[in-house]
């Protein structure tokens, strides 16, 4: 039976197992490995840990329920993109999305940040360039940008709660660089 079972997306499930682990261990450490590796704020730029938290933030979660919202979108898009970008390109993507909303975060405000929303909002507006022709911006690109993006940035005008709306809109606008960067360079 497991023989018929592929690891079929390597980045994607690994991404996804490591983030599972930062849960339960956060869990079983009362949040303290949370905050100490997969959570970025304000620190001291000669602390060892400041650069594992610029990339371990979005394999930390608050709780299964943030873990499961942003997973589900992951593995239902993750593959595709995998199977399209490549697995090292993938990698990159989300290594470099991470450390711009780390790096944002740490510059614009006093908070923690954690949670692979960035890397989803990235991969929702990268989701929409893999099936286009080279020299047209698709209309599903305009759409989702639209109404995810659109909807980000009235929510962070008008609601006040933990959700950092400025991750979700950077996520968008690195997916929709490296969409255009992949369809323009071929």
């Amino acid at each position: 039976m497991l023989k018929r079972i592929k690891y079929n997306s390597p980045v994607i499930l690994t991404f996804t197992l490591f983030s599972l682990f930062a849960l339960i261990l956060g869990e079983l450490t009362d949040r303290a490995s949370t905050y100490l590796l997969f959570s970025v704020y304000r620190s001291s730029l000669t602390d060892f840990f400041f650069y594992i938290r610029l990339f371990g933030h979005v394999l930390g979660h608050a709780d299964m329920q943030h873990f499961v919202n942003n997973f589900i979108i992951i593995l239902l898009i993750g593959p595709m993109l995998e199977e399209k970008y490549g697995g090292k390109s993938l990698m990159a993507m989300i290594s470099i999305t991470a450390v711009i909303t780390g790096l944002l975060n740490i510059i614009l405000f006093d908070t923690a940040l954690l949670g692979a929303s960035g890397i989803v909002f990235m991969m929702i507006l990268l989701s929409s360039f893999v099936n286009i022709e080279r020299g047209k911006v698709p209309l599903t690109f305009i759409v989702i940008v639209c109404i995810f993006i659109g909807r980000e940035v009235i929510d962070g005008i008008f609601s006040s709660d933990n959700i950092s709306q400025l991750t979700h809109i950077v996520g968008g606008i690195c997916g929709a660089y490296f969409g255009f960067i992949k369809k323009w360079n071929r």
